[in-house]
Formats: C-alpha cells, sequence, structure tokens
C-alpha cells in the first residue's frame, strides 16, 4: 500500500474508532467491591464451647466459629443495612461442610439461595454470588467429618446501599406513647408507654395487670410528623404476642398494617417493613401466655417525622486498649487501701450472709505489693445477721472487708482485669465484680446490671463462676458458667489472673489469658432479654462468710482467712 493511501486508511480507521467509542453508551459505574461482614453481628444454630459466631466475622484467622456435631447447622451475619452481595469466602476448618448453601435475606426470616452445592472441598472456597440482603447465612445440611461446621473466617463481599435501603434513623426516641391500657404495681412499677421508647433496655411498658391481660392490647408512638417507616424493632418480656400486627396512621385513628404474624417468636424481633405514617401501632391480638403485652423496648427507624436525637452511645475501647486505671497495692504493710481509688463499704451483706463488713479495718497492704482482704471470726456487738449455725446468734459472729470504686471511678466497656489468690474454706466467698453505677442513685438491683468477673466458693475451690444479672436473667437464672483450671487445680494454691473483656458486642471472661466463656450481646437479647450493659459501671471487691450459696461455714473453715489482690486494671 503507498504511503498516502496507509494514512488515509489509518485517519478511517481512527474515525470509525472514535465514531464507535462516541456512539457506544458508557457502561454503567461499577461500586468497588468491598469486605461488607467483618466486626458485624453473627449468630448461629449452636456453638461448641467457646468457639462463637462472632469469631467468624473478627477478621483474625486464628479464632474460629465451631457448630454443634449435628445437622443442619448455620451461621448468620448481620450486615446492618441492605447490600449487593457479589462474593463469599468461606475459609473452613477441618470440620466442613459437603452439602452447604448461601442465602441472603432482607429479615432473617424469608430467605433466597445464591449458591448451593453437594460436592464441597473445604479448604478456602471463594463463592461467586449475586444477590440483596441484609443478613447472610451459610446454611449447611451434610458434614464432612463427624464433628459439626466450623469456619475460621466468614466473609461477605459486595457494595452496601441494596435495594432494601439503610436502616434509617431511630424515630421513636423520647416521642409520646399511648398504650390499650399500663401497669403500675409492685411487680411492674409506673410501666407506661414512655418506658418503651426511653431506649433504656432496663425499663418496660405492659398491659394492665387489672384490665389489660386481655386480647387485643396495643400501644402506639406519635413520630411527630408523616415518616417513611424501614425498621421494627421490639424486645419483648415474656409476656409478649404469638399474634400481632405493625399498623401505620396518618391521625391515630385509621389504621393500616405493615406487617402481620401469627407465629411471633417473642424477645428480641427486628422486623423489616415498609410503610408511611405519623403513627406507629404495634397491635396485639393474641398473647402467648396468661400475662398481658410487655415490650421493653419498641423502636422504629426511617426517615421524616420529627425526631428527638438520643444521647450518643458509648465508644468502644480502643484497639489495642490503653490502661486507664489501676491499683497495684504497693505501698507499705499495714497501709489502708489508697482512698482516692477504693471506698470501704461498712455493714452487713445480702443473700443471707454472716459477715459484719468493717471500715477498711479487715483491708491492709502486706508490704509485698498485695491487698489483704481478711474475714475473721469475731463479734460485732449491737449488729444483726441471719442465725448462725456454730453459735446460734443472730449477732454477726464475722468480720470482713467489702470495698468499692464508686464514688471514685466508673466506666463504661473496657478490660477489666485483676490478680487475685482466693481462700479455702466452708463459707468462704471471694469476688471481683462490677454493678451499674445507677444502683447509687436508687435503680434497684437487677434492674441496673451486675457483671461478675470472678466468684470462688470456699468449699469448692477447683470451680470459678462468671456471670451477668439483669431484670430477665438474675440470681439463680443469671447468666453464667463455671470452669476449671487445667488439670483441675485448686485455685487457693496460687494467684491467677481474671479478665472481662468487655464491650458494645458483649463480654468476653478469660483466666490467666484463656476464654472461659463468653457472652454475645445480640444472642443475648435474641435468647434471654435485654442487654443492659452498656452504661457506667463501678467495681468491687469483697469476701463474704456464709450465705445462700456458699453455705454456712463449719469447725473446719479456716480463720483469718484472707483473700489477696495483687492487682486491678482497666484498660480502654
Amino acid at each position: 500500500m503507498q504511503p498516502l493511501l496507509r494514512r488515509f486508511a489509518l485517519f478511517l480507521t481512527l474515525a470509525a474508532s472514535l465514531l464507535t467509542f462516541i456512539a457506544l453508551p458508557a457502561p454503567p459505574a461499577q461500586a468497588a467491591e468491598v469486605l461488607l461482614s467483618q466486626g458485624k453481628t453473627a449468630t448461629a444454630s449452636s456453638t461448641e464451647g467457646d468457639f462463637n459466631a462472632r469469631s467468624a466475622v473478627d477478621g483474625d484467622p486464628g479464632t474460629r466459629w465451631s457448630s454443634a456435631f449435628a445437622d443442619p447447622q448455620w451461621i448468620r451475619i448481620d450486615l446492618g443495612a441492605s447490600a449487593e452481595i457479589s462474593r463469599v469466602v468461606l475459609n473452613w476448618e477441618a470440620a466442613y461442610g459437603t452439602a452447604f448453601r448461601i442465602e441472603v435475606s432482607s429479615d432473617a426470616q424469608s430467605w433466597t439461595t445464591v449458591h448451593q452445592t453437594a460436592t464441597g472441598t473445604g479448604g478456602t472456597q471463594n463463592l461467586t454470588v449475586s444477590g440483596t440482603g441484609r443478613y447472610v447465612r451459610m446454611y449447611g445440611t451434610q458434614r464432612a467429618t463427624a464433628y459439626g461446621y466450623s469456619l475460621w473466617e466468614f466473609q461477605v463481599y459486595g457494595t452496601a446501599g441494596g435495594s432494601g435501603g439503610d436502616p434509617g434513623r431511630l424515630l421513636s426516641y423520647g416521642r409520646p406513647g399511648a398504650a390499650s391500657s399500663s401497669q403500675s404495681d409492685g411487680n411492674c412499677w409506673e410501666c407506661t408507654p414512655a418506658r418503651a421508647f426511653d431506649r433504656d433496655p432496663a425499663s418496660r411498658w405492659a398491659t394492665s395487670s387489672t384490665t389489660g391481660w386481655t386480647d387485643p392490647g396495643w400501644i402506639s408512638i406519635d413520630l411527630g410528623a408523616t415518616a417513611q417507616i424501614d425498621k421494627v424493632v421490639l424486645q419483648w418480656d415474656p409476656a409478649y404476642a404469638k399474634s400481632f400486627q405493625i399498623q401505620v396512621s396518618p391521625n391515630g385513628t385509621d389504621w393500616t398494617p405493615i406487617y402481620s404474624t401469627t407465629s411471633g417468636t417473642g424477645f428480641k424481633q427486628t422486623l423489616a417493613v415498609s410503610g408511611s405514617g405519623r403513627h406507629v401501632r404495634m397491635y396485639g391480638t393474641e398473647r402467648a401466655t396468661p400475662y398481658g403485652y410487655s415490650l421493653w423496648e419498641f423502636q422504629v427507624y426511617g426517615s421524616g417525622g420529627a425526631p428527638i436525637t438520643p444521647p450518643p452511645l458509648p465508644s468502644d475501647p480502643a484497639n489495642p486498649p490503653r490502661l486507664v486505671w489501676s491499683d497495684e497495692f504497693d505501698g507499705a504493710a499495714g497501709g489502708r487501701p489508697d482512698a482516692s481509688k477504693w471506698r470501704a463499704d461498712p455493714g452487713t451483706g445480702p443473700n443471707n450472709e454472716l459477715e459484719y463488713y468493717t471500715d477498711h479495718r479487715n483491708a491492709s497492704l502486706d508490704g509485698s505489693g498485695h491487698l489483704v482482704m481478711e474475714a475473721r471470726k469475731e463479734v460485732t456487738a449491737g449488729s444483726s445477721c441471719p442465725r448462725d449455725p456454730l453459735s446460734g446468734s443472730t449477732t454477726c459472729q464475722y468480720t470482713s472487708a467489702r470495698m468499692n470504686t464508686g464514688a471514685t471511678f466508673q466506666f463504661t466497656y473496657g478490660r477489666v482485669e485483676a490478680r487475685i489468690k482466693v481462700p479455702k474454706g466452708n463459707g468462704l466467698w471471694p469476688a471481683f465484680w462490677m454493678m451499674g453505677a445507677d444502683f447509687l442513685t436508687g435503680r434497684p438491683w437487677p434492674y441496673n446490671g451486675e457483671i461478675d468477673i470472678v466468684e470462688v466458693l470456699g468449699k469448692d475451690v477447683k470451680t470459678a463462676y462468671s456471670t451477668v444479672h439483669a431484670p430477665a436473667y438474675n440470681g439463680g437464672g443469671g447468666i453464667g458458667s463455671p470452669y476449671t483450671l487445667p488439670g483441675n487445680a485448686d485455685f487457693s494454691d496460687d494467684f491467677h489472673t481474671w479478665a472481662a473483656d468487655w464491650n458494645s458486642k458483649g463480654i468476653t471472661y478469660s483466666l490467666d489469658g484463656r476464654t472461659v466463656f463468653t457472652l454475645d450481646k445480640d444472642q443475648v437479647e435474641q435468647t434471654r432479654g435485654p442487654w443492659i450493659f452498656d452504661h457506667p459501671h463501678y467495681m468491687i471487691l469483697n469476701l463474704a462468710v456464709g450465705g445462700d450459696w456458699p453455705g454456712p461455714t463449719d469447725a473446719s473453715t479456716p480463720f483469718p482467712s484472707k483473700m489477696l489482690v495483687d492487682f486491678v486494671r482497666v484498660y480502654q
């Protein structure tokens, strides 16, 4: 070809290409795929020991979720908002699924399968999927081994903001409510509609015990202006609705249902809904128990309305957390606890205990870096205790030590740890624990919340306990776990370090660096009742004598008995 023709041909080619480029429609912009699941709330059909669901979304390849040894089993992630799902990565432990499904859902009730296999390979499976939902679930139907299903990591990738929209803003906080009736008696004091809209999980609304244990029963909220509603959260008391509707109304008179069920589950129900109105109502038509209807929380989310901004939620501890408070108990022998950190809590104890706590007379430093809390067999004249089985007296026969940081240090969230050596002997009851600070301003136990980091009974010093107490679970029904030392060793033989890592997602208890018990906030709310531990608490050290749980002392109980504390530290 001649050079001129080549240049002309080149011009034609470029022109054609340019025209083609101009004529083609611009491709749609593609949002970058991101990891959506890390740190989100995860729940599962079951867990094996401490291998909880949260460990599969924590980004740590050294922790894992493991299920019970049965089919089927599942693990579910709540992404917090609807998302376009493009990829799922399963990093299996040796206990993997041969047959399983990946499913998505907008409400955690109706599921759509986006991947299914009966020939799972284990290892790391990188699965391309396509679907939209707020919830993503691995649903295993056949295990590859005799063990359960176990994932080091369960990762969901995609783009946030799918067709379901964001969960929206809390619209109901502090807005005026109304109800078919309300309870106010010794069992539920001033349980008015406002209690369900105060974002306080330890207060509740209930229908009247004299006129309201009937059907129907209802509670409504005035959002102040028309709103688009996309989510309703109900945290039920055991008196819950089996059949109910969520209704909206423009005027509080004419109601339209946007959700309806005849199989209400109680506990915490998070409902994806769609509707608009100024008023929102839970309209119960069938109770699950002979009692009435009662809600700890009734939260409405969406856009519009006239929302009142609630107080900010507390921040989680830094990663890694930093030391913010400590007592190493360094001081001269015979010195008293640092008054800037600890205040004595003198008087008698609860739980039918037999001791009288003195004003720091039973607490001192030993000069070797330890706090010594001493239980003694000595009478406190003028005091009154339950009848002592040994002496038959109702005058307190023992003295001991109890102190707290209520007046000096209150905090929300953090790593709380103490190194303690517990005493041994029938009737002794050493403890390191925390109380919700609102107890000091009049809120009665257990509505304030109690977090027991460690309790040991002197009659069995091979077992320790960690527990939480709240209105829906307390006393003997508190949520806790016993645990032991390796080799079933004796706790009283040496010092041990107990810790509670407490944040907005729950509490992880550890002993000498080994996780012994985990509480997942979301799982507690869905199976036991409201989680009430997202507010300031203060620390308590005490050595009780006698009581309902440890039982009485006897002739073999050594006195004086000593609880030694090497340090107490708080990191945030």
